[in-house]
């Protein structure tokens, strides 16, 4: 194998390096190569960012016959410092809302459900801490994490409660009370300040690693090695930090992109230069010097569920495929976080509670009271399931069971016609044809969004963020990329490996026919921005929605015995898609 330059320069290196690497630069190779030059005496832990890349790093380990070489997590490795050498019990799953609610005896104030939005703060506050490096809860403004205007209303009128019980809780875990939980035993790690005996530590995807995890990281005495791309922090919205900028180590670089061709690498350095409307930015050097191959998977990439979903959805109702996959399981699409599933949501929008699995949902008279919860705890993952259900409603079973019937099994992935991924989902994954869905961030809404005197715009991170998603998703293609016009910057050309597909953002946009302008925009984009692969959607205000007019409800019956959606009547009656559902709940109940 022949190494480059920059790899050799990495690999013949002493002391403490941070690595730059671009996408599909062979961190990983190097990382290898730079095991093997190192005594086979010496102890190396490497650190993988989840359990499916140590799986991958251990095999090719393993392959390169590196025998002292240990591959961890940052949660496996806390798990054998902390869980193994204790009384402590593990709640694998975690605690859902309710349980909380019940393990602390909470008590709300008189408003529906204030109870439950108080444990889903304690929840995230909790989160927030223990993926923090800070070493006590008070020294966390969880305030400065809530960014809907209505839950930041409900947490400072109630903050001083969530931040008592949020301790109590933790103190329960501490005491062995109650079962730990992964972020807890992670969090006690930490704490702990371990020595850990290695003489190397080769910390993987530095750029998304929790601001605990690094704190352990630095503290150690071993020679360490942080390698990543600064570019390809995805995951601010699970409290990771962009570690390689928060190291002063010597820099060393691997530019030269072995996945793709010259024309995509330069198209993925120009989307960087988007950064220039935020900040201070040079000009990332990406050589691309893929192999051209001309088969191969291909698949749709989106940067949220709902995005996704409805390109799905399209493509399925079309009959174009004749089979298909999911990263990530296909049913991780449909559920919320808690376990909440799609079909929860279309149950309670139906007035059929007696069909409600969840407890949280179970516990709500209609699509209202969901909306109201969605906005007083910024839950991001309900606020997807319902905004599908708004766009598709009673649809929905068909549809899944569409997709399900087209569905291959994991064993068979390579199989399926087309397969179907958030970027969150396919990190270090690639695909010889990428199509991208039209639910990214584009350079004319960055510039609106940076003029707008809204005060409620994103912050600078997040709008970075946004702009590695774009990168991310664009770096995963091999061969063709295609993509719609409004991602491209402007006059961008069509080449052999790049296809400009029509724009769809010229005919219609939701902030236009809501009147908005740019802070309609901003509210739609960014609303839903932190989830995993959340929707970019906002409910509309509930001002007059329960008022109807006799003309109204005419109308109504009219629009929606006429076939149209739930989000057409919306625009027309000028009242939210929840709103509606209720009045053609309580229209069929009176048999009208």
């Amino acid at each position: 194998m022949r190494l480059t330059e920059e790899q050799l320069a990495i690999i013949n290196s002493s002391g403490n390096i941070k690595i730059n690497a671009v996408a599909g630069s062979g961190k990983t190779t190097t990382i290898i190569e730079y095991a093997k030059l190192r005594s086979p005496d010496s102890r190396i832990l490497y650190l993988a960012f989840n359990r499916s890349v140590r799986f991958e790093a251990r095999k090719k380990f393993q392959a390169a016959g590196l025998k002292n070489v240990t591959i961890e997590t940052a949660h496996s490795l806390a798990y054998r410092y902390i869980i193994k050498k204790s009384t402590y019990t593990l709640r694998v799953n975690g605690y859902k809302i309710y349980e909380i609610a019940s393990l602390l005896g909470l008590k709300g104030n008189g408003d529906k459900h204030a109870e439950l939005i108080v444990a889903n703060h304690i929840k995230k506050f909790i989160s927030i801490f223990c993926n923090s490096n800070a070493s006590k809860v008070n020294q966390i403004n969880y305030l400065d994490f809530v960014t809907d205007p209505e839950a930041r209303k409900f947490v400072a009128a109630f903050y001083k409660y969530i931040l008592e019980q949020t301790r109590l809780l933790l103190a329960k875990m501490d005491s062995g009370e109650i079962d730990v939980t992964h972020d807890f035993y992670l969090k006690k790690f930490q704490l702990s300040q371990p020595e850990l005996n290695y003489d190397y530590i080769l910390f993987d995807e530095g750029q998304d690693a929790s601001p605990a995890m690094l704190d352990v990281f630095l503290r150690q005495k071993a020679v360490k090695v942080i390698v990543g791309d600064s570019n390809q922090q995805i995951y601010g919205w699970r409290n990771a930090v962009n570690s390689l900028e928060m190291v002063y180590y010597p820099v060393y670089t691997l530019s030269n992109s072995f996945r793709f061709g010259g024309e995509i690498a330069a198209l993925a350095s120009d989307i960087l230069d988007m950064k220039k409307l935020l900040f201070t930015h040079e000009k990332v050097k990406i050589t691309g010097s893929g192999a051209e191959l001309n088969s191969g998977a291909s698949a749709y990439l989106g940067r949220t569920n709902l995005g996704l979903l409805i390109k799905a959805i399209e493509q399925v109702e079309s009959s174009k495929l004749k089979s298909l996959y999911f990263e990530g399981n296909f049913n991780s699409y449909t559920y919320a976080e808690e376990g909440t599933s799609l079909y929860d949501v279309l149950n309670l929008s139906n007035g059929e509670n007696d069909r409600i699995r969840d407890v949280l949902l179970k516990s709500m008279s209609d699509l209202s009271e969901l909306e109201e919860y969605v906005e007083k705890t910024d839950d991001l993952q309900l606020g997807m399931l319902l905004e599908i259900v708004r766009e598709y409603g009673n649809s929905i079973p068909r549809i899944i069971k569409s997709i399900k019937d087209l569905h291959v099994e994991d064993s068979e992935k390579e199989k399926a016609e087309m397969i179907f991924s958030t970027v969150h989902k396919c990190k270090g994954m690639e695909y010889s044809q990428v199509y991208l869905v039209e639910d990214f961030i584009t350079g004319k809404k960055l510039r609106d969004i940076i003029n707008s005197k809204d005060e409620s715009i994103p912050e600078i991170e997040k709008l970075n963020e946004e702009i590695n998603l774009l990168y991310v998703a664009i770096t995963r293609a091999k061969n063709k990329l295609y993509i719609p016009e409004s991602l491209l910057p402007d006059n961008y050309p069509s080449s052999q490996h790049i296809q400009k597909l029509p724009s769809r953002q010229a005919k219609s946009t939701r902030s236009d026919s809501r009147n908005e302008g740019v802070k309609g925009y901003v509210k739609d984009f960014f609303k839903f921005d932190k989830t995993d692969d959340s929707p970019a959607l906002k409910s509309t205000a509930f001002k007059d929605d329960h008022h109807w007019t006799n003309q109204q409800v005419l109308l109504l019956q009219k629009l929606h015995a006429g076939g149209s959606t739930l989000r057409q009547i919306s625009k027309i009656l000028s009242k939210s898609p929840g709103a509606i559902q209720i009045k053609l709940n309580k229209l069929r109940k009176e048999g009208l």
